[in-house]
């Protein structure tokens, strides 16, 4: 059987074109010529295998091709209808179409006239891709066959016959002489699969197996896999950002890494974190006084000094103990909801694939009560923050206190070996002075408070808990107006249904239960009369930040 059975003709409606087979079951071909393959059928014939009568075929990969000449991604790949038993095209290294002389290559299509196929001669001009897309070819001799209609698709190949590239426009009558074809390494930006096929020089080949074997695992078993933040993962803090919004699959992600990315550490890694996500490890027993699960992405929010309606907004996310920030910047407090939305967003590429998210608002303390927990995910998300993943806030005078941070520290390290929260309540009607709750507070060795008002019910109430360690304090975001009447109200049924609804829970869960609550109070028939509609959570626990928060704006500036 020829060496070159895997040249391929194709036909789709008026269109024929050329394609080459790379699996016992696919060919590569141009969009272009499948266009009309929503109305016309596909087939497929090898004509140095006769065999073989003609094969229908399906576009199972598109390259993103949108009609225009001059539009990227037109590659297809088709899948015939049952495997063929001939070898599939072997690709040469990318750059191999370059050199001193110029090798001759050689594409092999089918022009009018010609359905057995012609060969036209080329050489490839060096320097920079055309729009980082093609490779400007241009004929050996004046007089050989052009690359006419019929040559689209067809591979470009070395004398030995591997792939270097792929016809995508043919020569025009102006100049026969001038073609382009998708270079290897861009049919595989395109097609990530074709990327496992096409040798890479910085990459071993049994790493690029590995890394495509997972990635055929991770789409069979429907993996719940963040592409963009295993990227992030993979290329480190100093590695190459996120190209423009980030990665559609996560074959792309994997071919961006492969081609992209110097070094063959990202791969390795890229394949690694991949690795344990599908065969996680067995979970370890936990061991007291751990750090908690959590991976913070923090909002920080703070008065610019610039004017009353003025504040400074930074967001961040926490990645192995370290602070990676998304962005900062000064706004009008109008615009601080629009723009934390969007960073947030951002910032959870900047987790490891695992990590457990805690949305973690910063605040002034006059900012305590904002419904931060209501913000809406997004433009396109209507799904509230505090419903779609767990959320606190965290007062950033007491992020600022030393004294305060170390004694909360010792307090959380002997809430590690307990399995449960007791909640001391602060009730509307109370006698109590502030002094005289701090006292009780602080005997108790309180973990965990909750007021049946917000705080500009009682105000210095509600600052004696904050200015004791107290890690835990919950609250309605609204109700009682005026902590000091009498009588039962909303306020008390809060804290019943509150102590009830933590009751055995650890505290470094309390996050993840809060957002169950508060989804099920938005789930709610009537979620505005539900007890939890409105419930805000401060907790705060040193081990999570273990940065001490830095001002977020310069006093001489």
């Amino acid at each position: 059987m020829s060496d070159a059975a895997w040249h391929a003709r194709i036909v789709c409606g008026n269109e024929v074109g050329a394609g080459f087979l790379v699996s016992p079951r696919r060919v590569v071909t141009c969009a272009h010529v499948v266009r009309w393959s929503g109305t016309s059928a596909v087939t497929v014939t090898f004509p140095n295998s006769r065999e073989f009568s003609a094969l229908p075929a399906t576009v199972a990969v598109h390259g993103g091709w949108s009609g225009g000449a001059a539009d990227p991604g037109d590659l297809a790949v088709l899948e015939l209808e049952r495997e063929v038993p001939l070898a599939p095209a072997q690709f040469a290294p990318p750059g191999t179409e370059l050199g001193d002389p110029a090798p001759t290559l050689v594409a092999y299509g089918f022009p009018r006239g010609y359905d057995e196929g012609m060969l036209a001669r080329y050489q490839a001009v060096p320097g920079a891709l055309v729009s980082d897309e093609w490779r400007q070819l241009e004929a050996v001799t004046a007089h050989g066959q052009p690359l006419a209609a019929g040559f689209s698709g067809a591979a470009v190949t070395l004398a030995d016959g591997r792939v270097v590239g792929m016809v995508s426009t043919v020569a025009s009558a102006r100049d026969v002489r001038v073609g382009r074809m998708l270079p290897t390494q861009v049919m595989a930006r395109h097609c990530p699969e074709l990327g496992e096929l096409v040798p890479t020089p910085d990459h071993h080949p049994d790493a690029v197996r590995r890394l495509y074997s997972l990635v055929r695992r991770a789409v069979a078993q429907e993996l719940d896999c963040d592409a963009n933040r295993l990227y992030v993962d993979a290329v480190g803090p100093f590695g190459p950002p996120l190209p423009g919004t980030g990665f559609t699959s996560l074959g792309a992600a994997a071919g961006y890494v492969q081609w992209e990315v110097p070094g063959a550490e990202a791969v390795t890694r890229f394949a690694e974190r991949l690795q344990e996500l599908l065969d996680p490890p067995s979970p370890r027993p936990p061991v007291a006084a751990a750090v908690p699960p959590w991976s913070p992405i923090l909002v920080e929010i703070e008065h610019s000094g610039a004017g009353p309606d003025q504040v400074t907004v930074e967001v961040s996310a926490y990645r192995e103990g370290q602070r990676r920030r998304v962005g900062a910047q000064r706004l009008a407090r109008g615009a601080v909801r629009e723009y934390v939305q969007r960073h947030i967003d951002d910032a959870f590429t900047q987790l490891a694939p695992d990590a457990e998210e805690l949305i973690t608002f910063v605040l002034p303390r006059e900012w305590l009560n904002e419904p931060v927990a209501r913000w809406e995910c997004g433009a396109a998300d209507s799904t509230p923050l505090g419903c779609a993943y767990p959320l606190v806030v965290v007062d950033r005078s007491r992020l600022r206190s030393g004294q305060l941070r170390h004694q909360l520290a010792k307090k959380w390290h002997r809430l590690d070996v307990r399995a449960r929260t007791q909640l001391h309540r602060v009730d509307c009607g109370s006698p109590e002075r502030p002094p005289s709750l701090r006292k009780r507070l602080r005997d108790a060795d309180a973990d965990l408070a909750g007021f049946s008002f917000p705080p500009t019910a009682a105000r210095p109430h509600f600052e004696a808990g904050l200015n004791t360690p107290v890690p835990v304090l919950l609250w309605p975001r609204t109700g009682c107006a005026d902590a000091q009447h009498e009588g039962p109200c909303s306020g008390a049924a809060f804290l019943d249904a509150l102590s009830e609804s933590v009751a055995g829970v650890a505290p470094t869960e309390l996050p993840r239960r809060v957002r169950e609550l508060r989804e099920t109070a938005d789930a709610d028939d009537d979620p505005e009369r539900h007890w939890a509609q409105d419930v805000q959570l401060l907790w705060d626990d040193p081990r999570c930040f273990p940065e001490p928060a830095a001002s977020l704006h310069s006093p001489v500036a």
